[in-house]
């Protein structure tokens, strides 16, 4: 049976180490996406005239993509999905996405209006 904690220094006392993850078992390819060719679209379609930035083009993991969205998705502060392959960031961000994108190193194009 496990002691009882009943003051912050028995907390302070506890090891963690074992819950984080080792450096050395995290691959190359998971800290480093490779260079993807993006394109960088503006849409309303389909949404009730609300406008939306898409990023298509992804290949890699469904886990790369979702990490991707994540980090764009901060960048701007706003929402977004992942839907189909494709990445759905809320309201119209596309140069500044697109500026972000080429500074992780990506080509980006941008398509339509």
């Amino acid at each position: 049976m496990t002691k009882k904690i009943n003051s912050f220094s028995d907390l302070a006392k506890l090891k963690f180490d074992s819950l984080a993850p080792d450096p050395e078992e995290t691959s190359p390819s998971e800290l480093l996406m490779e260079k993807q060719f993006l394109e960088a679209h503006y849409s309303n379609k389909g949404r009730a005239g609300k406008i939306v930035t898409l990023i298509k083009g992804f290949q890699g993991s469904s886990q790369d993509l979702k990490a991707l969205a994540k980090t764009l998705k901060n960048a701007v502060g706003v929402g977004g999905t992942v839907k189909n392959g494709e990445i759905i960031i809320q309201g119209n961000f596309r140069d500044k996405i697109m500026n972000l994108l080429q500074e992780m190193g990506h080509d980006v194009k941008r398509v339509g209006g």
